[in-house]
């Protein structure tokens, strides 16, 4: 089977758990024996991307902003479209990525919704050309509703079904002034027809979108987040140093300051004067101001030197992330449609304290590698892992259930051959509809 699996990249700036979850399902989807296609959209997925020059990036971010934010771009010679667009300048644009905040950019994600009618159109006649001319797909899978906006032209010209993932786009465009939020999810309610099935993952999420949404149960599937647990080095918590772990984009959506200032309150019991606060997921421009003020707070507390920022997030820097964490916390304000991180925490021995929102409680309950709490504030937090780190057998517990958990229900594997399900049920059905 040849796949074509659209992805957005966000350059490598910050942990990506999207772009980590697309390209879990790739490799192993490839391991099964399956041609898998990356076509990537705005920025290179990671620093380290290498196969840039086998597939284009499309939808270029640098052109794709100065179009939309200025028409008169899209006059732009082709000689200066290819500069914009090359392997260097995305790279270069990677780097200073600077927001993943959906307000100011409204119009861009209107005018991306509405595929062949909006200022793309160009762009999108060129993915679908490059796709003919280079692939014979059997499916293609878009990574989000925000791209729904590709899937007529896809169907018409290509003749294959199309699927679509779903998870947290409601962090998008709930955040956008009402007028706009509504009209978008007007125009996703509209294009989501032209799509063959979508893939949530969790059964938290699946509510959400069936009520933005109007989804027939048929169309509608849910398929948890997988990793590779023989990837992570297993260590129980109770025999790490410790500590305390954040891995995730260092922002205020993703609730750093909460930790923070749990960290802080954790800090003024005498006993708790050997653990430190770990901090990884990188950043956007965004971020600078608010991560300068966590970095004050702590420095006024005194306990600055007990925060480690943890710069790398890829691969073996990941890994010594994990070797030096008892737990770790991501108190995301809203909650999350999974959190890849839990799955990779849980992998290597570390249990999870998360608030009791979105879908932590369900990934929390059927794993039993962790604990919720509630509210989300820094007074309950400080509590929550107060409790856990002094009590060495539970964390044994939790760490050991956690990764027993991942191999049994999260298994890449398991979730692929999922995949394939689906991919194959649409297909056939797509092969047997009129016309």
């Amino acid at each position: 089977m040849q796949i074509i699996h659209i992805i957005p990249g966000s350059g490598g700036s910050f942990y990506c758990g999207n772009c980590l979850r697309d390209v879990n399902y790739l490799h192993e989807l490839r391991m099964l024996g399956h041609e898998v296609i990356k076509v990537p959209m705005y920025l290179p997925l990671f620093k380290d991307e290498h196969d840039l020059e086998d597939v284009p990036v499309f939808y270029g971010a640098i052109s794709l902003y100065l179009k939309q934010k200025w028409p008169s771009f899209q006059v732009l010679p082709n000689w200066i479209d290819k500069i914009l667009n090359s392997k260097p300048a995305l790279k270069f644009a990677s780097s200073m990525a600077g927001t993943t905040r959906a307000k100011g950019l409204e119009e861009l994600t209107m005018s991306m919704l509405l595929g062949e009618s909006g200022q793309q159109a160009e762009e999108l006649d060129k993915m679908v050309t490059w796709i003919s001319e280079h692939c014979h797909p059997d499916v293609i899978h878009l990574s989000n509703a925000l791209l729904l906006g590709l899937a007529h032209q896809l169907t018409e010209r290509l003749n294959v079904p199309v699927i679509c993932s779903l998870q947290d786009e409601d962090v998008w465009v709930d955040n956008m002034h009402p007028e706009f939020s509504k009209r978008v999810w007007a125009l996703i309610n509209e294009k989501a027809t032209q799509v063959d099935a979508f893939i949530s993952v969790s059964d938290y999420y699946t509510g959400v979108m069936q009520e933005k949404l109007s989804l027939s149960e048929e169309a509608l599937h849910r398929l948890h987040l997988g990793i590779n647990p023989e990837e992570y080095s297993f260590q129980p918590a109770s025999e790490k140093p410790g500590n305390i772990g954040f891995i995730s984009q260092m922002s205020h959506g993703n609730g750093l300051d909460i930790l923070v200032d749990a960290f802080i309150e954790l800090s003024k019991h005498p006993e708790s004067s050997e653990i430190k606060l770990i901090l990884t997921g990188g950043h956007t421009h965004d971020d600078a101001r608010f991560i300068r003020e966590q970095r004050r707070k702590l420095r006024e507390a005194g306990i600055l030197d007990r925060v480690e920022f943890h710069e790398n997030f890829t691969g073996k820097g990941r890994e010594e992330f994990f070797e030096k964490v008892a737990v770790v916390s991501v108190p995301v304000r809203n909650g999350e449609a999974f959190g890849l991180y839990l799955l990779e925490a849980l992998a290597s021995g570390s249990p999870v304290v998360q608030p009791h929102l979105g879908a932590f409680p369900e990934i929390i309950s059927i794993s039993g590698g962790g604990i919720t709490y509630k509210p989300n504030h820094p007074g309950k937090l400080a509590t929550a892992l107060k409790n856990l780190l002094y009590d060495q057998d539970r964390l044994f517990q939790l760490s050991k259930s956690g990764r027993e958990a991942v191999i049994e229900h999260f298994h890449i594997k398991e979730q692929a051959s999922k995949m394939l399900d689906i991919y194959e049920e649409v297909i056939n059905k797509h092969c047997h509809s009129p016309g």
